[in-house]
């Protein structure tokens, strides 16, 4: 079997490598997995690099299976699909999604991989995390039928969120975003879009996701009475800074995190993990997801194009890595 891979690790803040990596001898219950395609989930991702984990969440902030520990240097990343080339029978030659870095092979226990359905294609198949995501946090604001819901945040997460609310029995919702070409993504993801300036109140509930004070106000600005805001934002080390004396207690409104590291509460009692990242994929077979697909590099150009996305100098929503046969070669030298 292939001895050695290439992986993408942050050496230090805002400075990225290619390194050589050598695979563990696979036990019988693990499974090779060659990457096909990974993801950049752009928030999360651009903050690691950058070094914006405050000290205080190291722990919380580890990814499945991350090497290193942060500021750096860190293996970091949780968008990967691939197919497996040896493990159990039932899974040999499967394509299969886990949460693992951008790297180009790799070794974990096949209860690690969730299968993609034949139907999804593989390069769809990254946002099953991000979709994931969005699934907990409808399990967390359990929408009503007929609900006014508006998603401040039109990233990935906002995307997959209001693609999700889109289907649900007459809901209204509208998709925010500073950026007015957002709204052709909105129109494919079959919700309304309004700039901030033109966004409608009395809403039921809002779903946050920018990651910024403005757009944490305007979401509670946003609310009717007893509204919601569930915010599923990372805001690292950067401070949130908020005005509570206007409509807050007087409306009884209400902020609720979200985050996608535990089953939420509502279903804790009768899903897994596994069975969330199963219903994402099964999710996924809809094509409208296509549009969160806005970009595509190579595995070795990996270094430059995080630094760009952290920057903001290349725009995305979801940058997908791509593994042709120059980045899946390995060195086999010790076997």
């Amino acid at each position: 079997m292939p001895r050695e891979a290439l992986a993408f690790w942050v050496r230090e803040p805002c400075v990225g490598e290619i390194r050589p990596v050598s695979l563990p001898d696979p036990s019988p219950s693990d499974v090779l997995v060659k990457t096909l395609h990974s993801a950049v989930s752009r928030g999360t991702e651009a903050l690691v690099f950058r070094g914006g984990v405050p000290a205080s969440q190291y722990a919380a902030m580890r990814a499945p299976f991350q090497d290193g520990d942060f500021p750096g240097p860190v293996k970091y990343g949780y968008l990967n699909v691939g197919v497996v080339e040896s493990g159990p029978s039932q899974l040999q030659d499967r394509t299969v999604f886990c949460l693992y870095p951008h790297q180009t092979r790799y070794v974990v226990p096949a209860s690690s991989v969730v299968v993609v359905p034949d139907d999804v294609p593989p390069a769809r198949a990254v946002l099953a995390g991000t979709l994931e995501t969005a699934v907990n946090a409808l399990w967390d604001a359990a929408p009503l039928v007929g609900d006014r819901v508006t998603v401040v945040g039109a990233g990935m997460v906002g995307c997959c969120v209001a693609r999700l609310l889109a289907r649900f029995p007459g809901a209204d919702v509208t998709l925010v975003d500073v950026d007015a070409d957002r709204a052709k993504i909105a129109a494919t993801l079959g919700v309304d879009f309004a700039l901030p300036s033109d966004a409608a109140g009395g809403r039921d509930l809002v779903v946050h996701t920018s990651a910024t004070s403005a757009g944490l106000q305007q979401s509670l600005d946003l609310l009717a009475p007893e509204g919601t805001v569930i915010d599923l934002s990372w805001y690292g080390d950067r401070d949130v800074t908020l005005s509570l004396g206007g409509a807050f207690h007087s409306s009884r409104l209400s902020i609720r995190a979200s985050q996608v590291g535990v089953v939420a509460p509502a279903r804790r009692a009768t899903r897994t993990t596994s069975d969330r990242l199963a219903l994402a994929l099964d999710l996924l077979r809809d094509p409208a997801f296509d549009a969160l697909l806005t970009g595509a590099s190579r595995f070795e150009e990996l270094p430059d194009v995080m630094a760009r996305l952290a920057n903001g100098s290349l725009p995305a929503l979801c940058h997908s890595i791509t593994y042709g046969t120059t980045t899946n070669r390995i060195t086999n030298d010790r076997g």
